[in-house]
């Protein structure tokens, strides 16, 4: 896959905070019409690379393609959907009017809220203030906003998050319509039984990709039975080899 078939393409990027290098160099290339894993523990630099993909993240080095325009550009407003794991929603409106206000800013169809609301399995509060909904469906709203103006490509930042069992299956069923559809979805978890629903992974850690697989190859070349445990085997490799620096990693069954 070269880079102009890639939905993101990244080549030697790099972003500090302070002195601190959080993502020390990572080339990646994210295949189009797939639902992409991004695992790994809280603060290994999931979310900042996720923000540098949308073009909110200032960058030290480096170059991100997305969907053949570089990140932040213009032109991918309409293309990409985020979803940060803060919700981004309003307290003091109903779901609703929070989807319509969002399809008009956006320039979305205002029919696409009733899908919408009965996708995000937001029906039986469709007309409750969002201050008062659970954790779970102001997460749910949040990303019934991104998936306005049908992105394509959707950013999910931890989407799961405080949803019951339940509710996650169904949003990960969603996630695979979705990309059975032509949409790429790149999702960031710190679940590792998640990483089984993805077509593909990217685990990370401390700033840097330990490997970019099919989870069924993963288990494979680690010779283990969970992505927990496989996770586990590769710490334990790349801490014997003094985790060597980030070479070009592809989330297309590429070996780290």
């Amino acid at each position: 896959m070269d880079d102009s078939s890639a939905a993101v393409a990244i080549a030697g990027l790099q972003v500090k905070r302070g002195k601190a290098l959080v993502l020390p160099h990572l080339d990646l290339q994210v295949p189009r019409g797939e639902v992409v894993g991004l695992l790994g523990p809280s603060g290994c630099g999931k979310s900042t690379l996720m923000r540098s993909i949308v073009g909110t993240q200032i960058i030290s080095a480096g170059e991100i393609t997305v969907l053949g325009e570089p990140a932040g550009s213009v032109g991918l407003r309409h293309r990409v959907g985020y979803m940060t794991q803060e919700a981004s929603i309003y307290d003091d409106i109903t779901v609703k009017t929070n989807l319509s206000y969002f399809a008009k800013i956006l320039g979305a169809s205002p029919s696409q809220v009733p899908d919408i609301i009965e996708r995000t399995d937001l029906g039986s509060v469709a007309d409750s203030m969002a201050r008062d909904l659970s954790g779970g469906q102001r997460s749910r709203l949040s990303l019934g906003i991104a998936l306005l103006r049908n992105p394509e490509l959707l950013v999910l930042d931890e989407p799961t998050v405080g949803l019951d069992p339940v509710l996650r299956v169904s949003l990960w069923e969603l996630f695979t319509d979705l990309a059975a559809g032509g949409v790429t979805l790149l999702v960031s978890s710190h679940v590792m039984d998640e990483a089984t629903r993805c077509g593909r992974l990217i685990l990370m850690r401390e700033g840097r990709i330990i490997a970019s697989d099919t989870p069924a190859d993963l288990l494979e070349r680690t010779g283990t039975s969970t992505a927990e445990n496989a996770f586990l085997a590769l710490i334990q490799g790349t801490d014997e080899a003094k985790l060597p620096p980030a070479g070009k990693h592809r989330a297309t069954g590429a070996t780290a």
